[in-house]
């Protein structure tokens, strides 16, 4: 049985590393807290991103970039003009694409070690237990509270560590949360009223801070995927 630690019966996951992901990962592999063992948990390690919007972006780029072996991405939207000022993933040549397919080819480019598993549908609670439970980490940057509850619960349920990211235009925040130590709806029980809390299309919101909050949910992702 595999755990999200990396480890298969006490042993660590993971082929050795080659000379050319040695090279790659090296200032990685440096750091006491990460090492050869480290990386390699991140080339093993699975982690789902539900949604390729301002968080989303900047959490696959630093997630493919590190080398976690396979990223999932949860995105039903296409690319649209008035995304390209915060979701630095996509391009003027992907507008009108699905996400997803822009998601896949950027991040063939930044690291061909990864592997890209896209699911081009809304997440929801006939597919969210299905999609969930092959990843070890998931990451949520959707920007409604149906799905911010729903991702919470099944994460839950499946006992996976969630790092989760939310952003109000100046402002953002992320936590971490991990099987029996909490979740979302312990801090927020219930979803606010519709209409309460209004999206970012409708309050705007800074896109400098969507990649300011996605690289601290890469960051968390990553301590998650690489540590015991």
């Amino acid at each position: 049985m595999t755990s999200t630690n990396g480890k298969t019966n006490g042993t660590v996951r993971g082929a050795a590393l080659s000379l050319d992901q040695a090279r790659r990962y090296a200032r990685h592999i440096i750091l006491p807290e990460v090492g050869s063992i480290g990386q390699r948990k991140l080339l093993a390690s699975k982690v789902l991103l539900i949604g390729a919007g301002g968080l989303g972006s900047p959490a696959a780029l630093y997630l493919a970039a590190a080398g976690v072996g396979t990223i999932g991405i949860v995105d039903y939207d296409v690319v649209d003009l008035s995304n390209l000022h915060r979701q630095i993933i996509h391009g003027h040549a992907n507008i009108g694409r699905p996400k997803v397919d822009s998601v896949r080819e950027r991040l063939a480019d930044v690291n061909p070690d990864v592997e890209v598993v896209t699911f081009n549908e809304p997440i929801s609670s006939a597919n969210a237990m299905d999609i969930i439970k092959d990843f070890d980490v998931v990451v949520n940057g959707s920007d409604n509270f149906p799905t911010r509850y729903l991702v919470n619960d099944a994460c839950y349920l499946l006992g996976k560590p969630l790092v989760d990211g939310t952003l109000f235009r100046f402002e953002g925040r992320a936590n971490v949360y991990l099987p029996g130590k909490g979740c979302y709806r312990c801090l927020f029980p219930a979803p606010p009223p519709p209409g309460a809390v209004p999206s970012c299309a409708e309050a705007g919101v800074m896109g400098a801070m969507c990649g300011v909050i996605g690289t601290i949910q890469a960051v968390e992702t990553g301590c998650c995927s690489s540590t015991a």
